[in-house]
C-alpha cells in the first residue's frame, strides 16, 4: 500500500515515469506493472498530451482513506511511544 500511496501522491500534480520511479523507489518493470494495475482500478490516467501521469479524483480519496487509516493505527501520545522503548529496555 505504500508504494501504491507514494505513485498516487508524485503523480497528483502530474509526472512522468522517472519522477514516479525514483519517488517510489521502484525499477522499470516494477513501475510498469503499477502503472497498469492502477490505470486498470482507475487510480491513475495518462494524458498523451501531456506525456504525464495524472492521479484521478479515485486516487486521491484512496489517499484520503490510507492517511486516515495511518492516523488511527499510528499512536498519538507520545508519552506511550516513551512507555513502549521503556518497556523494551
Amino acid at each position: 500500500m505504500d508504494i501504491i500511496a507514494a505513485i498516487l501522491e508524485t503523480a497528483k500534480e502530474g509526472a512522468i515515469k522517472t519522477k514516479i520511479m525514483y519517488r517510489a523507489f521502484l525499477s522499470f518493470p516494477q513501475l510498469k506493472e503499477y502503472l497498469h494495475v492502477l490505470m486498470d482500478g482507475g487510480l491513475l490516467e495518462y494524458s498523451e498530451e501531456a506525456k504525464m501521469y495524472n492521479t484521478t479524483e479515485k486516487g486521491r480519496h484512496f489517499l484520503e482513506m490510507y492517511s486516515e487509516v495511518g492516523d488511527a493505527i499510528s499512536p498519538k501520545d507520545s508519552s506511550r511511544k516513551k512507555k513502549a522503548v521503556a518497556a523494551k529496555r
